[in-house]
């Protein structure tokens, strides 16, 4: 496989796990019958938007770069804040 090739499988890959977002969030929320943003979202952006930024720096484009790095950090940071309240929430038993 040429090193090429590699990057378009990882360019691709990455696009679709970004995708799989949405229909995760979709299912979720037709199951619960309402709009739900799962925590699963976040970590499923996150892994897509490393993936997304790794190929466009790869690609040397700076319009995808700005916009992904800037994702990379909302994804992160809305990890964050989940896993902070979910410290701060009481255990039930």
């Amino acid at each position: 496989m040429k090193l090429t090739d590699l990057w378009l499988w990882i360019g691709f890959s990455a696009q679709l796990l970004f995708f799989s977002r949405f229909l995760v969030q979709w299912l979720i929320s037709e199951k619960q019958g309402k709009s739900v943003v799962p925590t699963i979202f976040w970590y499923i952006s996150l892994v897509g938007g490393i993936l997304l930024l790794l190929y466009s720096i790869h690609i040397k484009d700076p319009v995808f770069i700005v916009g992904q790095s800037m994702g990379v950090f909302i994804y992160l940071r809305n990890i964050v804040l989940i896993e902070k309240e979910k410290k701060k929430a009481p255990e039930i038993k």
